[in-house]
């Protein structure tokens, strides 16, 4: 039987190799590629032509979550299993819509993690069962992707102007994007609502 080929995205240096080793230890898996940032995840699934990628969500370059949509569209054949250390509904939501397969936190045993990466390949989908049930409860981002953007951009205390001039934008515009999105938050500055976003999974 020919081995199931694993591409594994993690930023810190122990845990990639600890999963490696791990993962390395069953039968049937083999780890095909590490890699330790966001935007190397594409290039490597194109060299290596994995059966299953385990990306984490937050990476230096790019999220686990744009790469999971990147994957499904230019290595189709991959199934995408995030795992990571922050349970957040809105993360589920997310993985789920960019094609994820499955979705874990990394608190759990590797016997888990060995049998999700046979399962989603199998063509099932896998999700940490108490975050599934959360993601349900939570509900779907009160954000549109534009107030996400703005957002997004605002995080690093950039001024209204400086995210009118990066997003291409009036100053009005950004100011009402801030004001709705702050609303929708139910918080009191543009400051909390980043927080506020990031916490639920929605950024």
């Amino acid at each position: 039987m020919n081995g199931i080929r694993v591409l594994l995205a993690e930023d810190q240096g122990m845990m990639r190799g600890a999963l490696a080793l791990l993962l390395g230890m069953e039968d049937d898996i083999e780890v095909v590629a590490q890699v330790p940032t966001g935007d190397a995840i594409v290039d490597a699934a194109l060299l290596h032509r994995p059966d299953v990628a385990l990306l984490d969500i937050e990476l230096p370059g790019r999220s686990g979550l744009d790469a999971a949509a990147d994957l499904r569209e230019q290595v189709p054949g991959c199934r995408v299993l995030i795992l990571t250390t922050f349970g957040r509904p809105g993360y589920l939501r997310r993985a789920m819509e960019a094609g994820a397969s499955g979705f874990l936190v990394k608190d759990g045993p590797v016997e888990e993690l060995a049998v999700a990466v046979r399962r989603v390949l199998a063509g099932e989908t896998v999700v940490d069962p108490a975050l599934a049930a959360a993601a349900l409860s939570a509900g779907p981002s009160p954000l549109t992707a534009r107030e996400c953007d703005v957002l997004k951009a605002s995080a690093d205390g950039a001024t209204v102007a400086d995210i009118a001039g990066r997003l291409h934008l009036s100053e009005s515009t950004v100011r009402n994007y801030l004001s709705s999105a702050i609303g929708k938050t139910g918080t009191r500055n543009r400051a909390e609502a980043v927080r506020e976003a990031r916490q639920q999974g929605w950024l």
